[in-house]
């Protein structure tokens, strides 16, 4: 699979002809880098490393997919099925022994091709860096016979004209600009044909573990930590061991009027539609604190409420908010302010704390939850340098908490208690992300901010954290602990599938209840978050709670539920 090292050299040998080729389009260098590791990524990066291979001739040898139809069904689809199938076409004959040599040369530098590349009858069907497809042989052939796909600027003007086919089909012709996600949509359409929103990334060529929509966005996010020039900086800094790659907090776009939330007594809710639904929680997606700033969308009401844009701790939120509540500031073109979460904890100040313990002793699952943290020999972490190993090293720490097992005795239920709250501790804890489990009172949260040092003592100076204290805690002070909110579940399931630590948290609307808190996690072959046409509508999740399971969808909309005064959405990378 392409590395760091080898999309360097790709940006570096072609990124200013995509840059040039791409200017006025929704696609960027870094879609197309992604789409060139994607289709042929288990070649280029080998014919690079060879010094006796010039660009041209690296070009020349960037073919593949020699998958055939079966005789008794199945395997290739379109045009050419066979060689007999080829040989039909005019010029048929003359392709055969192109695409026959051209599989021939290129296995002698690629060793998964040597096998195949000794059948007489097999050849190449994909050519160029962007495998363009032989089924276009009949009503192109001059492409494949003068092999124009060896000049890199044919083979980047063929991907484009197919990648403008595929925005087609999804009806974004006219989109003025796209997500990471939105590409990786369109690249599944170039890929298949089509594209199903229910299907998420879960879609086109799949290699026995993972998708091709699912590889491509994972290559996508890659090419953003790899600047085009060495010298300069990347779209995202590549990330530490065991970190995610996540973009960052979404700017505000929209250039309307400014306003200020004035409501005095209460937070205001943001709605999905401009109506108070039935019931009122069911159309909120967040709540802005009385004085915090918006930027109306176009400025018309409707309804009575007026369409704005914010970003609260780093979330971007557009909806619709009660006109009647936003003041006018006339504070011209000056953009909201965004929060990105701090990237390395603080050591000084108001710093993590955990429970102290005597030296020596074990807190284990199969015990009863207590304040301590888990520090059972042999716990599992998450260190991996890539998504694969990311979201592999999260599914072992899922497996090896085990919230589900009767013998954990840590999360079971019991006496009108949960403990979904420890259950997010230990799992952050794990993967090496501060979520607390106890934290400091507030007299000793301002001698840390005096300066002052101060030892951690249960009931003095430190307590334990329930749901609704994590609520506040991430509001409060997740930003500076590498935490920051999201706006939607598809940016939140996207997160954690790229490895990252994705919440959900409900504060109750009784303080003495419960709250709740559960993780959204990387989904797998076997288990999925839920999606319709507008994208996630239940987050892939893993709980301890009045039920506790590895893996689920929950309750729908379970946050929003009239038990709970508020809600939010929060990642981690």
């Amino acid at each position: 699979m392409p590395g760091r090292s080898d999309i360097a050299w790709f940006k570096a040998t072609f990124g200013r002809q995509i840059e040039a080729a791409v200017g006025g389009t929704v696609f960027d260098v870094n879609f197309l880098t992604a789409v060139a590791c994607q289709e042929t990524g288990e070649v280029w990066p080998i014919l690079r490393r060879d010094p006796t291979l010039s660009v041209e001739r690296i070009l020349e040898l960037c073919v593949g997919d020699t998958i055939d139809a079966k005789p008794g069904g199945g395997g290739r689809r379109a045009f050419p099925k066979t060689k007999a199938d080829l040989l039909t076409a005019s010029d048929g004959a003359a392709m055969f022994e192109i695409a026959r040599q051209a599989l021939v040369d290129m296995a002698r530098y690629i060793p998964s091709y040597r096998e195949v590349a000794k059948k007489p009858g097999k050849f190449c069907h994909g050519y160029g860096l962007f495998q363009y497809d032989l089924q276009f042989f009949k009503v192109d052939p001059a492409y494949f016979l003068t092999r124009r796909y060896a000049i890199f600027g044919e083979t980047l003007g063929k991907c484009l004209q197919e990648l403008r086919s595929a925005l087609n089909k999804l009806g974004w012709a006219n989109r003025a600009s796209l997500s990471d996600l939105e590409r990786a949509y369109v690249g599944i359409a170039y890929n298949t044909g089509g594209f199903n929103p229910a299907k998420g990334l879960k879609q086109g060529y799949f290699n026995g573990s993972k998708y091709y929509g699912e590889q491509l966005y994972d290559f996508i996010q890659l090419a953003r930590t790899v600047p085009m020039d060495p010298s300069g900086q990347p779209d995202i800094p590549a990330p530490p061991p065991g970190h995610a790659i996540l973009p960052p907090p979404t700017p505000v776009s929209a250039t309307g009027g400014a306003y200020v939330v004035d409501t005095r007594e209460s937070t205001l809710r943001v709605r999905s539609a401009p109506a108070i639904s039935s019931p009122p929680t069911a159309n909120v997606i967040g709540e802005l604190p009385d004085g915090y700033p918006v930027r109306a969308v176009t400025g018309a009401e409707k309804n009575g409420f007026l369409e704005i844009e914010t970003s609260l701790s780093g979330g971007l939120l557009r909806g619709w908010c009660a006109a009647k509540y936003l003041v006018a500031t006339g504070a011209g073109t000056a953009p909201v302010p965004v929060v990105a979460p701090e990237p390395v904890p603080p050591d000084n100040g108001i710093v993590a704390v955990i429970m102290p313990r005597k030296a020596g002793t074990i807190t284990r699952r199969t015990e009863p939850a207590g304040a301590h943290s888990l520090n059972e020999p042999g716990q599992p972490s998450r260190t991996g340098t890539s998504a694969d190993a990311l979201r592999a090293e999260l599914a072992a720490i899922i497996a090896w908490l085990a919230v589900d097992r009767a013998a954990n005795t840590r999360y079971q239920p019991h006496d009108g208690l949960t403990f979904c709250n420890v259950y997010a501790h230990d799992f952050c804890a794990l993967a090496g992300v501060y979520l607390p489990r106890v934290w400091w009172t507030p007299r000793a949260i301002e001698k840390l901010a005096r300066g002052q040092t101060v030892e951690p003592k249960y009931g003095d100076t430190i307590g334990e954290m329930r749901a609704n204290d994590l609520f506040r805690w991430l509001r409060d002070f997740g930003p500076r602990f590498g935490w920051r909110q999201t706006g939607t579940l598809d940016k939140l399931q996207q997160a954690a599938n790229q490895g990252g630590i994705g919440v959900v948290v409900a504060r109750r609307r009784e303080d003495g209840r419960s709250g709740h808190i559960v993780m959204v996690v990387p989904e797998t072959n076997d288990h999925g978050a839920k999606r319709d046409a507008s994208g996630v509508t239940a987050p892939l999740q893993s709980q301890a709670g009045a039920v506790n399971f590895q893996y689920g969808t929950g309750s729908a909309n379970w946050w929003k539920g009239a038990q709970f005064a508020e809600s939010a959405f929060w990642i981690h990378a």
